[in-house]
């Protein structure tokens, strides 16, 4: 038992009152998250795209869509360090994912890594012998990637 606003006790437990003011979860499910999440990324919105692609990502832990969007959502709003963790997930469940090399060795270099961010980037490269310019055409066209090389 706690203390009521009003100065009695609240008959609720501790956990009972923390579940009542944690956020409510948005509507749908992990695939609408997933859906609305890359339409507020892809509109410029990446920390609430973030938000909801979390969601999305503990809802389907798994999913290399969703935790490859996460970091873009991540990376774009400035969050290094869970973007580097999101990219992270992916290479270890996929060691061969050029791309999952590419943003966990940008994210690294943003936060202040370079040499495990170098690491990553070359990987990346050496997994793609159709570079140009050291960034292959699929990766170049992943909007992470178009928006570094706009700067």
């Amino acid at each position: 038992m706690s203390e009521a606003p009003d100065g009695g006790h609240d008959s609720r437990s501790d956990e009972d009152q923390r579940v009542e003011s944690s956020p409510p979860a948005p509507d749908g499910d992990a695939y609408s998250w997933y859906r609305r999440g890359l339409d507020l990324l892809s509109r410029g919105s990446a920390a609430a795209a973030a938000q909801l692609l979390q969601r999305a990502a503990e809802a389907e832990p798994g999913s290399r869509s969703v935790l490859e969007a996460l970091g873009r959502a991540q990376f774009d709003a400035g969050r290094y360090a869970a973007a580097a963790d999101s990219f992270r997930q992916i290479v270890e469940a996929s060691p061969s994912d050029d791309y999952a090399h590419f943003g966990l060795g940008l994210a690294l270099a943003r936060d202040g890594n370079p040499a495990a961010a170098a690491e990553h980037l070359a990987l990346a490269a050496a997994m793609r012998p159709d570079l140009r310019c050291g960034v292959s055409a699929s990766v170049r066209e992943k909007p992470l990637v178009t928006g570094l090389m706009a700067r």
